[in-house]
């Protein structure tokens, strides 16, 4: 993720086209309940990053895309490499919501 992609919210609004278009594609939104209940992404699953682990019984195949994003990007980096330590192959960090320019859903 570019500083220009941060400062324009660019990756997360092409990120929500990926998984749009990548069949099987989950969308995981690592911010707290809380901050997900604000308004969060159609179609996005809630998974807290200090809940993390669930990700591993909830989508077992360790070949599915998986797109992740947070409020700014950071928790969704730290997401990722936990992912990816796990065998996860297709996961990507799309950055934060803060940048998205699309529908919320509250």
């Amino acid at each position: 993720m570019s500083f220009i992609d941060l400062i324009t919210g660019a990756t997360i609004n092409r990120g929500v086209d990926r998984w749009r278009a990548t069949d099987g594609a989950v969308l995981i939104d690592v911010r707290s309940e809380e901050e997900y209940g604000q308004g969060h992404i159609p179609g996005s699953v809630n998974i807290p990053l200090n809940d993390i682990k669930r990700v591993l019984q909830e989508y077992p195949e360790k070949e599915t895309p998986i797109f992740v994003h947070c409020l700014t990007g950071s928790r969704s980096g730290q997401a990722l490499s936990f992912l990816k330590r796990s065998g996860y192959t297709k996961v990507e960090n799309i950055g934060g919501i803060t940048g998205y320019k699309g529908e919320v859903v509250r």
